[in-house]
């Protein structure tokens, strides 16, 4: 067979019973995109067999960028190259020889898997059996002396038998796992320029959710750096998932009107509560039902229990907070490993640090906040920042 084949396995989407062909047809989706995007002159034809998703390309063709496409996708558990054969023991085992030739090793394993059942041997017999010839043909050449190992093995020669295929591989590449994007809906995330609104976005876009992502600025109170900041982050999001909005909403009218309106130690809790207000409009527009910022419970003056609840009291759609049990290592950590760290830490000035009090309540009582609210009157306010928000496609 002049091709070559990635093999795509997926773990959770096997537990979907009645609706696992829509998690995998958004899967096979999702893939083509990628590849098209990343891999355009691979040739790569994407199917289903077997409970597996497979892309046949041909021998050689772009394989890094092929691989680059695949370690993108949400869905995948775990992706590998492999070698293809006829289904029949000469083949199988010249194809094993092949394959293990690429690798240095001295203990090894056989681990077959035996889909089509039609086939004559079981699975245990075809790792017996193969196990013998790698042992007898390597262990021919002067110095070798390999063996099995069933425990801890250097290396481990992976069989699937599926289909009309033989398919024959050494190696595994951990893939981003979750469910595919867009199987969960749509949501809003609210983006800032730190470092924990791009891992919470990424998590709740590995749940199979297709994000539009939010941004408040200051400008002209703030630099335009910060909203090419922003604009770094979502196109790093964005290899997650085909093409991604962005909008840019003007708050520094609205925090004037705060400044003077509201006690120094309830600015934050106002800014937040009129920038849900404001997000969940864009919500509304978009079809996306529910929100997403990156709280984490008691990291910061606005994200203790008292005033998470009264922040949220102000929208009338979930608020998904997929960092409230993170310590703050672990968010780095996430954000080192996904790539948007080093554009996190970038110095920049965003619409609440600029306006910060410099003693923020921490237990704010929801009745105090809303009657100075009602005093503020800023509908129109709220109008005409959305008025005056930006949209951006971000490919």
């Amino acid at each position: 067979m002049n091709a070559e084949f990635a093999i795509c396995h997926y773990d959770e989407i096997g537990l979907k019973g009645k609706n696992r062909k829509f998690f995998e047809k958004k899967l096979i989706a999702n893939i083509e995109a990628s590849l098209a995007r990343t891999a355009p002159k691979s040739g790569a034809k994407v199917k289903r067999i077997s409970g597996r998703i497979i892309a046949e390309f041909p021998a050689e063709e772009q394989k890094e960028k092929i691989a680059e496409a695949l370690r993108n996708v949400f869905g995948i558990a775990h992706f590998s190259f492999a070698s293809a054969c006829e289904q029949n023991m000469d083949a199988i085992k010249k194809a094993a020889i092949k394959v293990l030739s690429e690798r240095k090793f001295e203990t090894f394993r056989i681990s077959a898997q035996r889909s089509k059942k039609e086939f004559p041997l079981t699975s245990q017999e075809i790792n017996t059996k193969v196990g013998e010839y790698v042992l007898s043909h390597f262990n021919k050449r002067k110095g070798s002396q390999i063996r099995v190992d069933l425990k801890k093995p250097e290396a481990t020669l992976f069989i699937e038998i599926v289909e009309k295929y033989a398919f024959l591989y050494s190696q595994k590449e951990k893939g981003q796992g979750g469910l595919p994007l867009g199987s969960g809906g749509k949501i809003v995330s609210l983006l800032s320029g730190g470092i924990d609104s791009p891992v919470a976005s990424f998590y709740v876009m590995r749940r199979g959710a297709e994000a539009i992502f939010v941004h408040f600025h200051s400008l002209p109170y703030t630099s335009p750096a910060s909203i090419e900041k922003i604009k770094e982050l979502v196109k790093l999001l964005n290899k997650f998932q085909i093409q991604s909005k962005l909008y840019l909403v003007p708050l520094a009218d609205i925090q004037k009107q705060i400044m003077m309106g509201a006690p120094q130690k309830l600015r934050i809790i106002l800014y937040r509560r009129f920038m849900l207000k404001i997000a969940e409009k864009i919500a509304s527009k978009e079809g996306a039902a529910a929100l997403v910022t990156g709280d984490s419970l008691g990291q910061v003056a606005s994200q203790t229990l008292e005033n998470i609840a009264a922040i949220e009291e102000s929208a009338a759609i979930p608020i998904l907070r997929p960092l409230v049990g993170f310590d703050k290592k672990e968010i780095v950590s996430k954000a080192k490993e996904i790539g948007s760290y080093d554009i996190s830490i970038l110095p920049h000035e965003d619409c609440c640090s600029l306006f910060m009090p410099e003693h923020p309540e921490t237990k704010t009582r929801l009745k105090e906040v809303k009657a100075v609210e009602k005093k503020l009157d800023l509908e129109d306010l709220i109008a005409e920042a959305i008025k005056k928000t930006k949209l951006e496609k971000i490919n």
